[in-house]
């Protein structure tokens, strides 16, 4: 330990008002490593927060705050604390606030400081004695909220998908670089696993990786509890115990430029997926697509109490509240919130993943069962659409001979002979009957050109879903057509019932706390992509089972079409309702509307991935990792030009989706005023992420695209900067281009 000058008074006794003298450590990181943070200002309050970290001590530990109106802390503020996660500014308060590292909660350290000022810079700092030597954490600078009823700009940037491995934080070196009155984190601010490499892994395949950029993993000290996943040279693991997910945080926070980033502003955090498991739902994991039973409530658990330890959270529950594993699951923590920052911003924010239902199509769908018969399309629908096929009742027609072939073939083809009963897709009988027809058999395919007492309805190959356990063609790549028509049928037969993402309570909360905002911009705080994107593939070089409309993702909100359009048909009848999201690894921007009247919609404004790798770049990890999709030559050359087909100008697949760039890492920041709604997606190289730009950050911002986007208060249009002419230009939804 290096013991460097003397701090007096400093907090190196046991008494409320601190005194005497006591050597103070050079290099505190040691006691603090994850340095400082705070978050969610309000006009008179924001949280603080921190770490201890003394392998010598054990049980709850203290630690002093002082707070000061400068940064050199001559301007000191009285603190009194009221209990655990309350204090005061006070004038009957000491200088020195005693708090308590409770060892239950990973020694973290989270107190809300109330009594403030509304739009007040304040300056924070922790000491601690440690065997008679003084730590002092680094400095904290956070800034509350302006007053509710102050007339004033609010700017702020948002961002999401910060994978660690094998990966510099240079985005947020840039970011420091601003000047923000707060952040938000939209999600994925961990990844739980230590190395996927359908999705991690370095920035460009193949290449070299330098010695620094391999020191860039996620290790946990117990692999014993986690869950190993992948085989062979590719066995990776995924958090499930405590501590597992703290070890997450504490090597994500130990970045020093995501510290910087706290330690400058506060923050407003919202989780997403890898906070607790990849393209979950509830407490249910997706690693294994159906093939076994994923719910797990204590993992899910785990993952919510580190979230609660790490994160500097106003909760809705009280000034008091504390995580508790033993109240029952869904009622164990609520982190859907809201704040307003002077006249012109309300910020909504949601949980997209603790309450919402199971993926449309199951991942263990047995590819050619037929999920909607002719009757149920011809009930709810009144018609049969063109993306339905043709089935069978496989159990009796012609006497069973399908079904006997079928059976014949399951274990060569892999899957078990008691799925082929019931309905059954013709288009997949007949592509096993080619097969056994190939190797010798004469069995006749079913003939769809007289398709006299066929019916037609949507089988699991019609979505697109071509092998039993995936991914693809159940949460990506979904035939939009068919996914739609069966949808509807699900949404119309329940009434409304399904597809449900909020939960019914937040969705209240959340449509209620919209419509009656009386701030100029509404903003939806929303993990996940709520424009549609989809690709048509029709008519291009690929096999004819891959010419077909596509989405791109159905875990997100194209998978909840009617859920995502109701919602919509409300809060897009409300004047100036923004969303800002992330999720999708891309920028987009565009408007989201409601299926029954295009003219209800909001504006949405999509920030691509701090780190994680690009859309494009998934894209291209996804083709490589299928067996189906990496035999088609043409795959990759389709992913490497996504956003012309998502832009395209004569299919037009997202008539709603004005801008896209799918390609490049980086950030968002929105300037909120009372006429307009304005944000600068500032776009990074995604290559860059294996250069550390740290020291270098002037080189760095050279690197950086902008390019500003906004809507003005009245309208429902978008507008984008054009750098050439200097001016603004509207976005013509007839031609499609920014006129």
């Amino acid at each position: 330990m290096t013991v460097g000058a003397v701090l007096a008074p400093a907090a190196c006794d046991d008494g409320e008002t601190i005194g005497g003298e006591c050597p103070v450590a050079e290099d505190s990181s040691v006691v603090f490593p994850q340095s400082v943070a705070s978050g969610d200002p309000r006009p008179d309050s924001v949280i603080l927060w921190t770490r201890l970290a003394d392998a010598a001590a054990s049980g709850d530990l203290e630690v002093h705050l002082q707070v000061a109106l400068d940064e050199e802390f001559t301007q000191l503020m009285n603190v009194t604390v009221e209990s655990e996660r309350r204090a005061i500014s006070d004038e009957a308060g000491s200088s020195f606030a005693l708090l308590t590292a409770k060892e239950r909660y990973g020694h973290c350290v989270k107190v809300k400081l109330a009594g403030l000022a509304p739009a007040t810079t304040y300056y924070y700092r922790f000491y601690y004695n440690g065997g008679g030597t003084c730590y002092v954490s680094r400095t904290g600078r956070t800034k509350t909220a302006p007053d509710e009823s102050a007339d004033v700009p609010v700017r702020f940037a948002y961002i999401s998908c910060q994978d660690y491995i094998h990966r510099f934080y240079n985005t947020h070196l840039a970011l420091a670089q601003e000047d923000l009155d707060f952040f938000v984190v939209l999600g994925d601010y961990v990844y739980e696993t230590t190395g996927d490499p359908s999705f991690q892994g370095s920035a460009s395949e193949g290449e070299e990786v330098s010695e620094d950029l391999k020191n860039r993993v996620v290790k946990f000290s117990d692999e014993s509890v986690a869950i190993q996943l992948g085989s062979g040279d590719t066995i990776f693991y995924a958090a499930r115990s405590l501590g597992n997910y703290r070890d997450l945080y504490r090597t994500y926070r130990s970045d020093r430029g995501l510290q910087a980033l706290h330690e400058r502003f506060p923050v407003v955090a919202i989780w997403d997926d890898h906070e607790y498991s990849n393209d979950c739902f509830g407490a249910t994991a997706a690693y294994f697509d159906g093939a076994a039973d994923e719910l797990d409530v204590t993992r899910r658990k785990a993952a919510n109490q580190a979230w609660f330890e790490y994160m500097p959270v106003d909760y809705a529950a009280g000034d008091d509240f504390e995580y508790d594993a033993a109240v029952e699951y869904l009622k164990d923590i609520t982190i859907y919130r809201d704040f307003r920052f002077g006249k012109h911003l309300h910020l909504v924010l949601t949980d997209l993943r603790s309450y919402r239902d199971d993926h449309l199509i199951p991942e263990n769908g047995f590819p050619g069962a037929v999920v909607t018969t002719q009757e149920q399309l011809i009930a709810q629908l009144g018609v049969v659409p063109d993306a339905a096929g043709f089935y069978v009742p496989i159990d009796t027609y012609q006497t069973g001979t399908y079904q006997t072939k079928l059976r014949e073939a399951a274990t060569t083809e892999g899957y078990d002979p008691a799925l082929i009963t019931g309905n059954i897709s013709v288009s997949y009988i007949n592509g096993i009957i080619a097969k056994l027809n190939a190797a010798g058999d004469a069995t006749p395919l079913i003939d769809t050109t007289d398709p006299t007492g066929l019916k037609r309805g949507i089988a699991f190959v019609d979505l697109a879903k071509f092998g039993l356990n995936t991914s693809i063609g159940s949460r990506y790549l979904v035939d939009q057509d068919a996914f739609d028509a069966m949808a509807r049928v699900t949404w119309s037969a329940s009434m409304g019932e399904n597809e449900k993402v909020m939960g019914s309570e937040q969705e209240e909360w959340f449509l209620d706390t919209m419509q009656k905002s009386d701030r100029t911009w509404k903003v939806w705080g929303n993990e996940y992509c709520l424009v549609q994107l989809a690709v048509n593939l029709i008519g291009l070089p690929i096999p004819e089972s891959f010419q077909r409309r596509f989405y791109m993702n159905v875990d997100a909100w194209d998978g909840f079409p009617n859920r995502r359009s109701a919602l919509i048909e409300r809060i897009g009848a409300l004047s100036n309702v923004v969303a800002v999201t992330g999720d999708i690894h891309a920028f987009y921007a565009g408007f989201p509307s409601a299926l029954s009247d295009p003219s209800r919609r909001i504006v949405e404004f999509v920030g691509s991935s701090m780190a994680s790798k690009t859309f494009k770049q998934e894209l291209l990890s996804q083709i490589k990792a299928d067996p189906i999709l990496s035999a088609i030559p043409t795959a990759s050359l389709l992913a490497e030009a996504v956003d012309s087909y998502l832009l395209s100008t004569t299919t037009v697949p997202n008539p709603y989706l004005a801008y896209a760039n799918s390609s490049d890492n980086g950030f968002c920041v929105a300037e909120v005023t009372a006429d307009e709604f304005m944000v600068t997606m500032h776009q990074i190289p995604a290559a860059e992420v294996a250069n550390n730009y740290t020291g270098r950050e002037a080189e760095l911002l050279g690197l950086v695209k902008k390019v500003q986007l906004k809507t003005v208060a009245g309208t429902k249009d978008l507008q984008m900067f054009d750098d050439a002419s200097k001016t603004w230009k509207l976005w013509d939804e007839t031609t499609r281009t920014w006129v």
